[in-house]
C-alpha cells in the first residue's frame, strides 16, 4: 500500500485529521479497561471478604465496613459505562468522517483510472469496492483504541496481582503474551485467506445481481427468470461458503483465546494458593477481565486478512489517480481534421459535418475517440494541427459535447440529469435547452416540472423522451463542437422535423460546430460537409472510459 495516492496514504491523512477523536477514543478505551479490571478485582475481593466475615460470626459482620468497597464498586461501574460510551462515540465518529473522505477519493480514482483496470470492473464490482471494501477499512479506525485498552488492562492487572503474589504477575504476562501471539499466528494461517475470499465472492455476487437486474425486462420476455435465479443462487452459495469458512476460522481463534484465558486464570490461582482467599479471588477475576481486554486487540489479527484484501483491491482503484497527469496541450478546437481511409476532411469551428456509413464502420467509435472514450489511432484525428494520439487521453474533451445513442439517465430528477451537462446552469438555461430538444412543452405539463423524478435509469420516461433529454444535456455543455449520434432515431417524422429546425436555429445562434451521425436524411441536411466511413476504416478498439464520465 505504498505510493503517494495509495490507500495507506489516505488512511494516514485521515488519522491526522481525525487525531483528536481518535486520541479521545484511545483514552476512553484505556479508562474502560482500567475500570473493568479494577471493578472485577475489587468485587472479587469484596465478596470473598464478606464471606469470610459472615463465616466468622455476627461480631465480625457488625464490624465489617462494606460502605467503602460498595461505593468503590459503584464508582468503577459508572466510570466503565461512561468511558465505554465515549470510546464508541469518538471512535465511530472518527471512522465515519474518515470514510466520508475516502469514498470520494475512490470514486475519483474510478472516474480517472487506468482503462485496463477500470473497465474490467463491472458496476457491481465497483460498488462492492466502494461499499464493502471501504467498510472493511473502517476497522483501522474503530480498532485504533484496542492496543491502548489492552495496555491499560495489562498494567492495572499487573498492579493488582502484585498484591497477591509476584509470581502471579509473571504467569499473567506469559498468558497475555501467548494470547496475542497465538491470535496473530492463527489469524495469518486461518483467517487471511477466508477474509479475502469473502470480499471476492461478495463482489462477484453484486456484479451478477446488477447485471441481471438491468435486464429484468428481457428476462421476463424470454422466460429466463429461472436461469437468472440459478446463477444468482450459485454465486450466493459461493458467498455463503466463503463466509462460513471465515466464521469457522474466527471460531477457532475465539476458542484458542478462551483456552488461553482459562489456563492463565488457573495458573494465577495455582501460584496464589497460599495467599488469603480475598486476594486470590481478586487475582483470578482481575486476570479474567484483563485477558478479555487483550482479546479485543487479538481480534484485530483475525480481521487482518479482510483488511489486507480490501486494501489491495482499493489500491487498484487509487493507483492510476496517484500517477502524475500529463500536461494537456492548450487546444481551442478552431480546426478539426478527420481521416477515414483515403478520405480526409478539415473543418473550421462552426462548420457542420455529416458522418455516414454502414452500421459497424466506426462512426460512433470516432465520436467516442474525440471525447477521449477510446484511444486514437495514428493519423485518425488532428485538432489544431496536433495528432490526437499524441495528447493525453481526454485532453480535447472540453471542446466537445456528446449526445450518445444511449445517453445514461441517472436515478434522480430532470434537473439532476440536465445539470450533468452544466452543473451551474440556471433553470432558464435548462428550459432553453429543453425547448431546443422539443421536450419543454411535455415537461411543463408535469406538476413538479424540473423536479420530476425520472425513476431508475429514467424508466418513467419513454425512449424518445430519454433520447431528447440526452440531446438537451449536450446542448447545455459549453463546448465548441456538438457530437450528435443518431439524434432523431426512434422519433416520428413530425418530431424529427421539429428537432432539426430547432437544431439549425441553435447552431446559428451559438456558432457551434456539429458532427452528426445518422442514417436519416433530415439531420444530415444541416451539414455542408460529408465524410463516409467504410468497413475497416476504424477497426474495433477497446473503449477506455464510460460515457457517463464525459458529463461529470
Amino acid at each position: 500500500m505504498s505510493g503517494p495516492g495509495s490507500l495507506a496514504d489516505l488512511v494516514r491523512r485521515q488519522r491526522r485529521q481525525q487525531g483528536g477523536a481518535l486520541c479521545l477514543a484511545c483514552a476512553a478505551a484505556a479508562c474502560v479497561s482500567l475500570a473493568a479490571v479494577a471493578l472485577l478485582g475489587l468485587s472479587g475481593w469484596f465478596l470473598a471478604v464478606a464471606a469470610v466475615a459472615g463465616a466468622a460470626g455476627p461480631a465480625a459482620v457488625l464490624g465489617f465496613n462494606y460502605v467503602l468497597p460498595s461505593a468503590g464498586i459503584r464508582l468503577l461501574a459508572i466510570l466503565r459505562t461512561a468511558a465505554r460510551y465515549g470510546e464508541r462515540v469518538a471512535g465511530h465518529q472518527a471512522a465515519l468522517r474518515a470514510l466520508a473522505e475516502i469514498r470520494p477519493a475512490l470514486f475519483a480514482g474510478l472516474a480517472a483510472g487506468s482503462p485496463e483496470r477500470m473497465l474490467a470492473l463491472s458496476s457491481g464490482e465497483a460498488s462492492a469496492r466502494l461499499v464493502q471494501d471501504v467498510d472493511a477499512i473502517e476497522t483501522v479506525f474503530v480498532r485504533r483504541s484496542a492496543p491502548w485498552s489492552a495496555g491499560a488492562a495489562m498494567l492495572v492487572c499487573g498492579l493488582l496481582l502484585a498484591l497477591a503474589n509476584p509470581w502471579a504477575v509473571a504467569v499473567f504476562l506469559i498468558g497475555f503474551t501467548a494470547q496475542l501471539g497465538l491470535a496473530a499466528w492463527l489469524g495469518a494461517r486461518l483467517s487471511r485467506a477466508p477474509g479475502e475470499a469473502v470480499l471476492q465472492a461478495g463482489g462477484a455476487l453484486k456484479g451478477i445481481f446488477q447485471s441481471w437486474a438491468a435486464a429484468t425486462a428481457e428476462l421476463h420476455c424470454f422466460g429466463l427468470q429461472d436461469r437468472a435465479v440459478a446463477l444468482l443462487m450459485h454465486r450466493q452459495q459461493a458467498f455463503g461458503a466463503a463466509r462460513a469458512h471465515a466464521w469457522s476460522a474466527e471460531g477457532v481463534v475465539l476458542l484458542s483465546q478462551a483456552a488461553v484465558t482459562g489456563l492463565t486464570v488457573a495458573g494465577v490461582l495455582a501460584v496464589s494458593a497460599a495467599t488469603p482467599l480475598p486476594l486470590a479471588a481478586l487475582a483470578a477475576l482481575a486476570t479474567a477481565v484483563a485477558m478479555e481486554g487483550g482479546a479485543g486487540f487479538a481480534r484485530m489479527f483475525d480481521r487482518d486478512g479482510a483488511m489486507r484484501a480490501a486494501a489491495l483491491r482499493l489500491d487498484e482503484v487509487l493507483m492510476p489517480a496517484s500517477s502524475a497527469p500529463e500536461a494537456a496541450p492548450a487546444l481551442t478546437g478552431a480546426q478539426l481534421q478527420l481521416q477515414a481511409g483515403a478520405a480526409t476532411v478539415t473543418l473550421s469551428q462552426g462548420q457542420h459535418l455529416a458522418l455516414v456509413g454502414r452500421s459497424g464502420t466506426g462512426k460512433t467509435r470516432l465520436l467516442e475517440t474525440l471525447v477521449g472514450l477510446r484511444a486514437a489511432s495514428p493519423g485518425q484525428v488532428r485538432i489544431d494541427g496536433m495528432p490526437l494520439e499524441a495528447a493525453p487521453i481526454g485532453a480535447a474533451r472540453s471542446l466537445f459535447a456528446l449526445a450518445p445513442q444511449d445517453a445514461a439517465v441517472i436515478s434522480g430528477t430532470l434537473r439532476d440529469n440536465l445539470r450533468l451537462g452544466d452543473p451551474q446552469a440556471c433553470d432558464a438555461a435548462l428550459w432553453s435547452a429543453l425547448d431546443d430538444a422539443c421536450l419543454a412543452d411535455r415537461l411543463r405539463r408535469l406538476p413538479q416540472g424540473l423536479d420530476t423524478w425520472v425513476g431508475e435509469a429514467g424508466l418513467r420516461l419513454s425512449g424518445g423522451e430519454r433520447r431528447r433529454l440526452g440531446l438537451a444535456r449536450a446542448y447545455l455543455r459549453p463546448a465548441a463542437w456538438l457530437l450528435l449520434d443518431e439524434p432523431t432515431e426512434g422519433l416520428d417524422a413530425a418530431t424529427e422535423a421539429e428537432i432539426v429546425t430547432c437544431l439549425a436555429a441553435r447552431l446559428a445562434r451559438t456558432g457551434q460546430g456539429v458532427i452528426i451521425v445518422s442514417h436519416r436524411p433530415g439531420p444530415l441536411a444541416l451539414c455542408a460537409h460529408r465524410l463516409e466511413l467504410g468497413l475497416g476504416d476504424f477497426p474495433l478498439a477497446k473503449p477506455i472510459q464510460n460515457t457517463v464520465q464525459h458529463f461529470i
